[in-house]
């Protein structure tokens, strides 16, 4: 932008937050201060055993509030998930939900709550156009949203990523209203987390960080935060993985997963768009595959955003304070990580890139990248990233 124009933009930040280790010792409140008696708990499969939910749901009944869990949920949530989470919920008679977990458990839970007073499909409500104001606001749920992983930050969006089956693509369903009321971000929730999950979780906190910070379009709010998310991956995200009890880094990666999503409403590119669709298709980890990607969009934008990421390079205090610098620290830090170099690796096959491409060019998040996208120039990156070739 010239420095002669005059800015503008429409810009909204986040929701209430309660921070630090031992804080879901607040669920209760939280609930409470929604007016929410009677939740229902959307968590995962493998979450739903843990103690953490247990103690959960004992901390809500002991304070009188009724609580019912709901786990069919998907590594990758898909349309089925929410209608029986909706079904659970308007059997249970419940009132808000509580959407605890990684980003699968969040969107799920985020999506039942819009649903829980709609007339209209889910599909309906796809973050296309202006499909959001087809939304009954008053029928939607309250939310309170506990994240146990830092990446999505989900915990304070205001969208949710789901899979719709029918057409193996994944679909961004939006209303401002799906911000969760309250969220409680309680580092100690991710201490058990293998270090390959802190990794993969965290290298999306990262790429929301930098995608948002390359976006077109002026909104310093959002590029204040997505620098300091990014200046926090820098820090502590080799720490959470090396050390999983290190509660200080925990807090800090919990904190860059909360500011990428907060930043992220600037915009998302091409490292989304195309790990959109090789997620919904392969079922892949997100985080794991936008890490995968991500060295091959930066090399794609480089003549656009060479400036811009040489400032990242010097506020993250890296030692070669230049684009090249940065990128070289991207790879180290994959390897380091152990992510695989190519998508080939994550199952990605020669015959499907032409139709990964199709749906990459239609992903909601490729109007955000720094350099315009066609299914040309998308098809050229999924090659690239196929062979090695950053």
């Amino acid at each position: 932008m010239s420095e002669q124009t005059s800015p503008a933009g429409n810009w909204n930040y986040p929701t209430k937050v309660r921070f630090g280790a031992g804080r879901i010792k607040e669920l209760p409140r939280a609930c409470e201060a929604l007016g929410i008696r009677r939740p229902l708990l959307v968590t995962d499969p493998g979450l739903a055993k843990l103690p953490m939910i247990g103690a959960a749901v004992d901390s809500l009944k002991k304070a009188g509030l009724t609580a019912a869990v709901f786990s069919d949920v998907r590594p990758n949530p898909v349309g089925r998930n929410v209608d029986d989470g909706l079904a659970a919920y308007r059997q249970g008679s419940h009132d808000g939900v509580i959407a605890f977990g990684g980003g699968s458990a969040l969107d799920a839970g985020k999506a039942i709550a819009l649903m829980a007073g709609q007339t209209r499909p889910l599909w309906d409500f796809e973050d296309v156009g202006d499909n959001w104001k087809r939304v009954d606001e008053k029928g939607i749920a309250p939310t309170v949203s506990v994240p146990t992983t830092s990446g999505t930050g989900s915990e304070v969006g205001r969208a949710s990523v789901i899979v719709d089956e029918a057409t193996h693509t994944k679909k961004i369903i939006f209303h401002p209203g799906m911000m969760p009321g309250q969220a409680i971000l309680d580092p100690e929730l991710t201490v058990g987390l293998p270090p390959h999950i802190t990794a993969a979780t965290g290298m999306d906190a990262f790429a929301h960080c930098l995608e948002a910070f390359c976006a077109p379009g002026f909104h310093p709010l959002a590029d204040g935060i997505a620098l300091e998310g990014m200046r926090l991956v820098r820090d502590y995200l080799q720490r959470a993985v090396r050390d999983g009890r290190d509660l200080a880094a925990r807090a800090h990666m919990m904190a860059a997963a909360t500011m990428g999503a907060t930043a992220f409403q600037k915009g998302l590119g091409a490292i989304h768009s195309l790990s959109h669709p090789v997620g919904a298709v392969y079922n892949s980890h997100h985080g794991l595959t936008n890490a995968v990607f991500m060295p091959y969009v930066l090399a794609f934008n480089r003549k656009t955003i060479a400036e811009r990421i040489a400032a990242v390079a010097r506020y993250i205090g890296l030692s070669k304070q230049t684009f090249d610098g940065f990128l070289e620290w991207v790879m180290d830090l994959r390897r380091e990580f152990k992510i695989p170099h190519t998508c080939r690796e994550i199952g990605v096959e020669d015959n499907r890139l032409d139709e990964l491409a199709r749906m990459a060019a239609v992903d909601p998040t490729v109007g955000g990248n720094p350099v315009p996208l066609d299914v040309a120039n998308l098809k050229g990156l999924l090659e690239a990233a196929m062979a090695g070739r950053v």
